[in-house]
């Protein structure tokens, strides 16, 4: 099959777009937009005020899952008594406060612009809540960029399992076959390829095929202690 070639804004980025791709489905965090150490810092200073501190390495091996999965992730979560929507709404406003520090990644954007000028359907999946996917297209200036916007709210279950990216597809009125996903983090790779769609991801600023399989998350430390009487 004869690809078309997606120009990229970053030098020597590049995606092949198969010819009987019609509609590519975009991850918000950390694909659209630049975000995975602002949400780190969030959800590290949201976490802080109940004596949690968040293991940076833990928190980058999980990136893809929803702030309430991630929660409930955390090793020993069940006896920690973490006040959940609490933590959530600190984290969120910790977000909303900086969308004007929003970066997008370029590369990403130029293989949107490229999709939209095809005339491809293009939609988002995201795990993350529509109050901060919403604001944060308009930041990034994309109001109106894509025929449907698939947020948590919208899925019995976030990434990985498939469910974000398969209402994505039915929104979009396209089969999962003809749909391209484009995700940057392990879980998301592994919720596009349940779904039946073929993935590229985002390393380095730079559109790539993904590797051929994905895990949702990985054996890292512990991510977080509490801390010594007197610390």
């Amino acid at each position: 099959m004869t690809p078309r070639i997606l120009p990229c804004a970053s030098a020597g980025c590049a995606s092949r777009l198969p010819k009987d791709v019609r509609g590519l489905i975009f991850d918000f965090d950390g694909t659209i937009a630049d975000t995975t150490q602002g949400h780190e810092q969030a959800l590290a200073a949201a976490l802080r005020p109940h004596g949690v501190y968040l293991d940076g390495a833990w928190y980058r091996s999980h990136v893809g899952l929803s702030i309430h999965d991630l929660l409930a992730a955390l090793p020993g979560a069940a006896h920690l008594h973490l006040p959940a929507e609490e933590v959530i709404r600190a984290s969120r406003t910790h977000l909303l406060a900086r969308l004007h520090t929003l970066e997008p990644v370029a590369c990403v954007i130029e293989v949107l612009r490229t999709a939209r000028r095809l005339g491809l359907r293009c939609a988002v999946a995201s795990t993350a809540s529509r109050a901060l996917v919403a604001p944060g297209l308009t930041a990034l200036g994309l109001d109106g960029a894509f025929t449907a916007v698939v947020t948590r709210e919208d899925a019995p279950r976030g990434k990985p399992a498939p469910d974000l990216y398969l209402v994505a597809a039915d929104r979009l009125g396209l089969p999962p076959c003809e749909c391209l996903a484009i995700d940057d983090a392990p879980a998301g790779l592994a919720s596009a390829r349940a779904a039946g769609m073929r993935v590229l991801t985002v390393t380095g600023g730079h559109v790539a095929p993904a590797p051929h399989a994905a895990t949702p998350t990985g054996g890292m430390r512990p991510p977080l202690r509490r801390p010594q009487e007197g610390v």
